[in-house]
Parts: structure tokens; sequence; C-alpha cells
């Protein structure tokens, strides 16, 4: 990257230079390129359901290339046949993976390094799964599932990808820096009953998100994190998890009591947000952990 030293008014002869990043500087770019991701590529981690899913199909309409993942082949499978009829996102790849296990993680980007032709752009990551047990009820098996499907994926996943994404902001044409967008929760910030395990694992991908921005912003790769309150997935079903009908209600209703907006998002909703993340409009945005909750985490 290139900087150009500014003296400012209000400088002295000791004072430090500003630095601004000349590129970026004289860049003069239109609306248009600014809110543009035409020619990106993106991995997208559980695409097949929920969030995801949303996040896979709104990427795809900017015109991101998209290579995508679940654990599950047949859900792939009939997500390529649907998305196969519309023309916007006929060019989706997926393979299954396994994001708990590492070595599903390492043939993952192998995969779509080859499908995207060398080349990744955005990093986004989505998969995870909840579990609703007891503190003193969760054994070692439980939280080591959960970790490593949260927090351990999000960290070996942005670390196989750095050097892709290092490659494609040195690439970029109009100095575009790489995205990587996480997505966590409002359980890294407020404590639900029974949530211990999946909240420190939002948590530290809260944490996470900061300390890559910090480490990555030479590399010109930004890092953000997504935090979604409530929002219309079935996530808990696809964490193997069975609720009572009346009581998955009385949940959602008690929920929607302590947020303002009074109902639960969708995931178009977040993945609008992601897709902003990723645009040069962004361009000066990282290390943020922005919550898309209705209000539930200001509320009093």
């Amino acid at each position: 990257m290139r900087y150009i030293a500014v003296r400012t008014a209000t400088t002295t002869a000791n004072d430090p230079y500003i630095l601004l990043h000349s590129d970026m500087a004289a860049s003069g770019r239109s609306r248009e390129q600014r809110w543009s991701l035409a020619g990106k590529t993106a991995l997208v981690t559980g695409g097949s359901k929920g969030i995801g899913r949303a996040i896979v199909e709104e990427l795809a309409g900017f015109g991101v290339r998209v290579h995508t993942c679940a654990r599950s082949d047949a859900d792939l499978q009939e997500c390529l046949r649907r998305w196969g009829a519309d023309g916007r996102l006929a060019r989706v790849t997926a393979s299954a993976c396994d994001v708990a296990v590492r070595g599903d993680r390492e043939r993952l980007v192998a995969a779509a390094a080859e499908e995207l032709g060398g080349r990744l752009d955005i990093l986004v990551n989505n998969a995870g799964q909840t579990m609703f047990r007891a503190a003193t009820e969760t054994t070692a098996e439980d939280y080591a599932r959960i970790m490593a499907t949260n927090l351990e994926s999000c960290f070996h996943l942005s670390q196989l990808a750095h050097p892709l994404l290092l490659a494609a902001a040195a690439a970029s044409p109009g100095g575009d820096a790489s995205a990587v967008v996480n997505v966590s929760s409002i359980g890294g910030f407020v404590s639900y009953p029974a949530l211990s395990v999946y909240s420190a694992t939002k948590g530290g991908m809260n944490q996470l998100t900061r300390s890559l921005a910090v480490e990555w912003a030479k590399d010109n790769v930004r890092v953000n994190c997504v935090a979604p309150g409530g929002i219309r997935t079935d996530i808990a079903r696809s964490s193997g998890l069975k609720l009572d009908p009346e009581v998955a209600r009385k949940m959602g209703e008690a929920e929607m009591a302590r947020t303002p907006m009074r109902r639960i998002g969708e995931p178009e909703e977040i993945a609008s947000l992601v897709a902003f993340l990723c645009m040069p409009a962004a361009s000066y945005i990282t290390g943020q952990v922005i919550c898309a909750d209705g209000g539930r985490t200001v509320a009093a």
C-alpha cells in the first residue's frame, strides 16, 4: 500500500504527520462503484439454511461468485437445484463440510479456491450451532462440539483463507480491501439461561473479530462481525434440538416483548448488512461488531 504524509494547519514541527492512503484518498469513485460487488468471490459457510442461505443469495444477487457449504450434501443439492433455476444464483457452487472438523475445513478452503479460480475476496463465517443446556449438565463432548463448530472454525477458516484474501486485495485494480464477516449473536452481549457455552463462543467471535481487524489492517483485509438478535430461522432444529412447540412459542414471545421493535428479524435483514460490510462503501469500517437486533441490546 502507498501512503502520503500530510501536515495540517494544527500540526507543529514536533507533531507526527497524518498518513493518508494515497490510493484511497485519490480514488474518486462513483456511487455505483462504491456500492458494487460485481466480480468479487466469496466463501460462505452454512449456506443451505436460514441466515447463511440468505447471505449466499444476497451476495450472488450482487454479482459475487459464491462457494458455500453445509454438513448435509442432500440439503446442498436441493439448494443448488433451486439456485440453478435462477440466473443470478446459477453460478453458486457448494461442497459438503462439517466445520467442526479440521480436515473438512482444510478441504473446504481448497475446494473454494479451485471453484473460484484461486481468488477469494470475501469470507463469511456463518455456520454455527446452538445448545440449550444448564451449565451443570453440559458434558465435555457438548462443550467441545459447540466450541469447534462456532469459534474454532471461525479462527481456523480465517487463518486458512488469509493468503487468498491477501492476494485478492493486492490484485484488486481499485485497491479494494478483502473482507471477513463473522456472524455471532447478541448472546455475546446479553445473558440467557441455558446458553452459557453458546454465548461464550459468540463472545469469543466478537473479540476475535476485533483482534484480527487490528492485525490484518496492514494487509488490506477488513474484519467485521454481525450479531443478530432473534431471527426467523430453524437453528434449533438444525442443531439437533427438539423443543416443544408451545415452549418455543413462549420463548419467542418473551424475546419479542424485550425488543423495542416488537418483532423478530428476517434472514434477509442480516444478509443485507453482511453485503454492505463487504462493499467498498464500507471501506473505513473494520473491527466492528454490529448488532442487528431490533434494539434488543440497548433497551432497558
